[in-house]
């Protein structure tokens, strides 16, 4: 089982989110886990994008592209 850990948020905030995305995620927990996972995947494509240009122009400074 994955260890949990408590955050606090404006209560405003929450309800505005509430308002908004309730209909897509049963609760705010769900719908933060789900926007934290996202944007952990955009870090790491980005990473992989820079890893990638940097073995590109390696490769070129060989001769090799």
């Amino acid at each position: 089982m994955t260890e949990l850990r408590t955050v606090n948020l404006p209560a405003d905030l929450c309800e505005r989110a509430e308002k908004k995305f309730g209909g897509s995620f049963g609760s705010v927990e769900q719908m933060l886990e789900f926007v934290l996972t996202d944007l952990l995947r955009d870090d790491a494509a980005q990473a992989d994008r820079q890893e990638q240009s940097v073995l590109e122009q390696r490769l070129r400074d060989l001769g090799y592209l």
